[in-house]
């Protein structure tokens, strides 16, 4: 990664801190990196924590940045883009913010300025995240190489071809962790009802899940169809319980739930 470059975090939420966090952890110079925020607290933290700069002032962090994080929920994007000039036509934007479109954004953020839309997911605040990145054509190679970069240092990125791509994202992996701490709590309420105490429900299925997200990392030759059919021996245990599973037509549910995440962000981008 670029040392020299220089970022801002406009918000100091949990978000800017996993990011900010990533970054000190893998050598990049703490006093190249600025967060604002209107309130004290979050920014003094993050100042004794990892040593950054601070201010309240939004537009002295975007003068002090070549790339400025957005990280501002999309409700509150407006308002708090509405006063932002921009001296520097190399400036990136990178918004966090689900559902804002390139073109809705351009409408908050002063003329010709350089987007990026980011989609990370909470993993990331523990180095484990996933992060789509669209960069619209105006864009170079070479910059959306520095946000990829930037987002590495929390987790995996995948740079996609279409914008409508960010909203699969959002299904795919941003939306996701809460889809497998419900798959969680649904096996620690069974094993629980089964006779289990729920600290010795929660280590198995917690075990389980990190085991099996292991291998499918480890097994990348293996499509997760075969995988499970390796876990799946004819007329056993597992096969009954996966029958049952195919029986309650668990991919339309899947699809479903994914479609609803994919609607409620197109939603967001006319809503805000």
């Amino acid at each position: 990664m670029n040392n020299t470059l220089k970022i801002s975090f406009i918000g100091a939420g949990n978000m800017s801190k996993a990011i900010i966090g990533g970054l000190v952890e893998k050598g990049f110079k703490p006093e190249n990196i600025m967060a604002s925020n209107p309130s004290n607290p979050k920014l003094i933290a993050l100042n004794e924590k990892f040593g950054i700069q601070t201010t309240n002032d939004n537009q002295a962090a975007i003068n002090f940045a070549d790339v400025v994080m957005l990280s501002v929920k999309p409700q509150l994007m407006e308002d708090v883009c509405a006063n932002f000039t921009n001296d520097k036509s190399s400036r990136l934007f990178v918004s966090i913010a689900a559902g804002l479109t390139i073109e809705r954004l351009s409408d908050f953020l002063p003329k010709d300025a350089k987007i990026i839309r980011v989609m990370p997911n909470t993993p990331s605040a523990i180095g484990m995240g996933m992060s789509g990145i669209f960069a619209p054509s105006t864009i170079n190679e070479e910059e959306t190489n520095s946000v990829a970069d930037i987002m590495q240092s929390v987790g995996e990125t995948l740079i996609v071809a279409k914008e409508d791509d960010i909203n699969t994202v959002i299904a795919a992996a941003g939306s996701s962790p809460a889809y497998f701490f419900l798959i969680g709590e649904a096996m620690q309420t069974a094993a629980e009802n089964m006779g289990l105490n729920a600290n010795d429900a929660r280590k198995l299925v917690v075990q389980a899940m990190l085991g099996s997200a292991y291998l499918m990392q480890k097994e990348q030759g293996l499509e997760l169809s075969e995988l499970r059919a390796q876990v799946t021996s004819k007329g056993g245990t597992t096969a009954k319980a996966v029958e049952s599973l195919q029986d309650a037509d668990i991919h339309s549910v899947f699809a479903n739930a994914m479609q609803a995440a994919v609607a409620r962000a197109k939603e967001m981008s006319k809503q805000f």
